[in-house]
């Protein structure tokens, strides 16, 4: 009999090591290697692929390679989620055979949105919800609040559930049913018999993945796996998960706010980048087609206010800015952004403080985009200018205004890209003024655009036009 020996393996990054250490060797990680028992040899089983209606596998030939022009072309069949805000950050709906990793914080809505678009799928496709963490009565509570009476009227339903965290057990039943879509809640949960850890660590994770991964490749089934985050937001588990996926979605939003944002980080099949929009209600989520009327605030002007148009993915948005400029009463100012980077703030007070002479190194500043979106395009620079601009001169910018422009650090204005979609949403909304960096094309965006635009070479000048006077007047 071989004689156990224990290892210690990074929670991280999967490291070993034969000796208990406080840190990581590897990654740098404290308090992150836990013990597991391990035999000088591996005495773990193969597990059978079975083909359909076989209990064991037949040996595959090997395979030879061929030209790539004379591989088969197969036609590429999206499955519909059941929800356009989904199925546009998925790149146009599920791809057969492909993994996507869902990923959030605790309670924002994961198990709810995958619920409810497995619900919505079920009506033409066979479909597996598989809760690893949830009673199989606690998943039929939320479903009986999440559908409506038509779906739980319905006697026939394609949409199975198997409360399960036993990997071989959930496998067999993806080979016994072969569905087309199948739901993993979560994959930290889940339990591979053959492995001595305990489930989430870094091997019960990379095995699970792997095996489903297998599968779901085999029988062209899509899969969603749910993912818990670390208390650093990060995707928990070893990071050869996210490469194992075809995409990676995390699911953010305040807790205490109602719409969620859906983002797509990796995506094989589609455009990353891409923003979903959704808002939580009593019957669950519901989608945002008009995402802009979340993130612009009351139509009634105020100063230090100014409104942009950012660009997510291929969906613009319209976005209000906050500015607020006030005398600091400490040794050195305190600044402070929501949904900008600080260290873009600084840059674009010091243009501003460089290229108008306004002393803003003697008074505090905050900015903060309405309804918590992050923007990091640099074409807000334009926007927060113009908003720390209004709040220090204690001036109201001309409403139906949007202001679209990079800055430099010479002061001169740059062009965006994206520049006839963001104007074109802006038109849609109402705008009527749009204060655009110089050489971006004006004669042709503006047929058939009720807007009038203006043109801008520098700073100076853009808040000029926005503003309706000259800033740098009356320097302090």
């Amino acid at each position: 009999m071989a004689r156990t020996t224990s290892t210690y393996v990074c929670q991280s990054c999967g490291a070993q090591t034969r000796q208990f250490f406080g840190r990581c060797a590897s990654c740098g990680s404290w308090n992150s290697l836990v013990e597991q028992s391990a035999t000088p040899t591996d005495t773990r089983r193969r597990r059978p692929v079975a083909s359909s209606g076989e209990a064991t596998a037949i040996p595959a030939s090997p395979r030879r390679s061929e030209p790539i022009a004379a591989v088969g072309d197969r036609p590429l069949q999206r499955l519909g989620s059941g929800y356009g805000e989904f199925d546009r950050v998925l790149g146009g709906g599920l791809v057969p055979g492909s993994l996507v990793l869902l990923g959030g914080d605790p309670g924002i809505g994961k198990s709810t949105l995958l619920l409810q678009s497995a619900q919505a799928m079920a009506a033409d496709h066979s479909v597996l919800y598989v809760s690893a963490e949830e009673s199989a009565q606690q998943v039929k509570l939320r479903w009986r609040r999440l559908s409506d009476e038509q779906a739980l009227g319905a006697e026939v339903s394609q949409l199975h559930l198997l409360a399960e965290t036993d990997l071989e057990l959930v496998l067999q039943e993806l080979e016994a049913l072969r569905p087309a879509v199948a739901v993993i809640d979560s994959i930290q949960a889940l339990h591979d018999g053959e492995l001595g850890s305990a489930p989430g660590s870094v091997a019960q994770v990379r095995e699970c993945a792997a095996a489903l991964a297998r599968i779901a490749k085999r029988q062209d089934t899509a899969l969603l796996l749910v993912g818990h985050v670390t208390k650093e937001g990060m995707l928990a588990g070893p990071k050869v998960l996210e490469h194992l996926v075809d995409a990676v979605l995390t699911f953010e939003g305040d807790r205490f706010a109602s719409h969620r944002l859906l983002r797509a980080v990796k995506n094989r099949f589609g455009a990353t980048h891409e923003l979903g929009v959704f808002e939580m209600r009593g019957q669950g989520l519901a989608q945002v087609l008009n995402p802009s009327e979340l993130f612009l605030g009351s139509e009634e002007p105020s100063a230090g206010t100014a409104t942009i148009v950012a660009c997510e993915g291929t969906r613009p948005l319209v976005v209000e800015l906050q500015a607020l400029v006030s005398t600091t009463s400490y040794a050195s100012p305190r600044r402070t952004a929501t949904g900008i980077g600080t260290n873009r703030l600084h840059q674009i007070l010091a243009v501003l403080e460089k290229h108008l002479g306004l002393p803003l190194s003697r008074f505090d500043c905050y900015l903060a985009v309405a309804g918590g979106l992050d923007v990091e395009e640099p074409a807000a620079d334009l926007g927060v200018a113009a908003a720390v601009v209004a709040s220090y001169r204690d001036l109201t910018l001309p409403p139906g205004t949007v202001l679209i422009g990079e800055l430099g650090l010479g002061g001169q204005l740059r062009p965006v890209g994206q520049l006839e979609q963001r104007l074109q949403e802006s038109a849609r909304l109402g705008f009527r003024r749009a204060v655009v960096p110089k050489g971006s094309g004006l004669g042709r965006l503006a047929a058939g655009l009720d807007l009038q635009l203006h043109e801008a070479g520098s700073v100076a000048e853009a808040l000029v036009l926005a503003l309706g006077v000259n800033p740098a007047d009356d320097r302090a």
